[in-house]
């Protein structure tokens, strides 16, 4: 890892990432927002699969763009031995490696930890699977929609009248990269103050999700009740939810303790529930939570979804509009905090969420251009010392992209 040379927090480290579709590649872009150069080997005639995915604009999938801008692309075929001697020639110079293959693929080309370490002990490897890299389950493909439901997610997502449902988004993926951007820094942390020696990290989909279910597994352990479907209830607190107002706007509003409770009932112009004993205390609440929901519901049709907002706002209570990506866009908080521009490609001005969270001293990355498949090879591999000859040889040889 080279001396950092900006306020970046990442800065200096340099990441190979062998990471396509969603959950690895969300990885990489974890690591390239705090400041890290991150080297994305795709196939060198296709790319990333996740170039095809949809929706697209202008011949642009717009996952791909959102995950991979200002990431450098090389053309590797990782199916050849040659290819394969590339790579190992990149992660003797990275700090980390990425890899979602499944568990097994990379021993058998010869690069497990082990071998890849042999001349890089202070490599980090961060390994993305369906189930991990150990247990009975780890030679099982896996994508987020398999862990949203291993992991007991879409069991509990949903009405109680519905069936389980997956998320239309990739949940699990994003869930598992950001974890395994967690698990990498640490890794990273830890080689600093351990003299220089690196150590894997294993992310299996569902974990993180699984953990984020909060107490569905440790209440059936301990009580035996298996947790239900409550709609747009949390089945802890009352009340909570998401409703209409009456120009059809929608909100959600939290009472998830009891002094919030009590400041809803004033905001409704109903401080009589504050002492009414079916709604005094949450445990009330709760087995009253019908009842009570169509009182709050009643009350929020009565009124404009502004109103009902502002009347909130003014009595401290926890609520928000439900936005949609056109909300969004427009809504100053977010402009100013959270999204940044997308520029230099065929997506025109577009924008797209920053990073996860801000770090003092350190104003975020720039997301300029999306890059074509091996857009970079040649450049990375000069700077690994590989003359034009050899560079010629690889091209026509289709081991690596022109």
């Amino acid at each position: 890892m080279s001396a950092p040379t900006s306020a970046a927090p990442l800065a200096g480290v340099r990441v190979v990432e062998l990471g396509s579709m969603y959950a690895a590649p969300t990885t990489g872009r974890m690591l390239r927002d705090f400041g890290a150069e991150v080297i994305k080997v795709e196939d060198p005639r296709q790319g990333d699969f996740a170039r095809q995915w949809q929706p697209a604009h202008e011949g642009m999938a717009i996952g791909f763009a959102r995950l991979n801008s200002g990431k450098r692309s090389i053309g590797i075929d990782l199916r050849e031995d040659a290819g394969r001697d590339i790579v190992r020639d990149l992660v003797r110079e990275a700090d980390v490696l990425i890899e979602n293959f499944r568990p097994g693929r990379l021993e058998e080309w010869g690069m497990s930890y082990a071998e890849l370490s042999a001349d890089h002990p202070g490599l980090v490897m961060t390994r993305v699977s369906g189930f991990g890299q150990t247990g009975p389950y780890r030679q099982r493909p896996g994508f987020g929609t398999v862990a949203e439901t291993a992991s007991g997610f879409a069991f509990l997502n949903g009405w109680p009248e519905t069936p389980p449902t997956a998320p239309p988004f990739g949940f699990a993926d994003s869930i598992a990269g950001i974890s395994a951007a967690f698990g990498t820094t640490m890794a990273l942390f830890r080689r600093e103050m351990s003299g220089g020696i690196g150590s894997e990290v294993d992310v299996a989909l569902y974990e993180p999700l699984m953990f984020i279910l909060g107490d569905a597994v440790l209440n059936y352990t301990a009580s035996g009740t298996i947790m239900e479907r409550h709609g747009n209830a949390s089945g802890a607190a009352s009340p909570r939810g998401i409703y209409q107002a009456a120009d059809d706007g929608w909100l959600s509003i939290a009472a998830s303790n009891q002094a919030i409770a009590m400041r809803l009932f004033e905001a409704m112009g109903r401080p009589e529930l504050q002492t009414d004993e079916r709604y005094a205390t949450n445990t009330a609440r709760m087995a009253n939570n019908t009842s009570l929901q169509t009182i709050v519901s009643d009350w929020v049709r009565s009124r404009d979804r502004d109103e009902v907002l502002k009347i909130l706002d003014d009595h401290e209570v926890v609520a928000a509009a439900v936005n949609d990506s056109r909300d969004i866009s427009e809504d100053p908080h977010f402009l100013e905090r959270t999204l940044q521009h997308l520029s230099d490609t065929v997506l025109g001005p577009a924008l797209v969420p920053g990073p996860v969270l801000h770090v003092a001293g350190y104003d975020g990355p720039q997301y300029d251009g999306v890059p074509a498949v091996g857009e970079h090879t040649a450049d990375i591999l000069r700077s690994l010392g590989y003359d034009d000859d050899r560079l010629h040889d690889l091209t026509e040889r289709h081991v690596i992209s022109e």
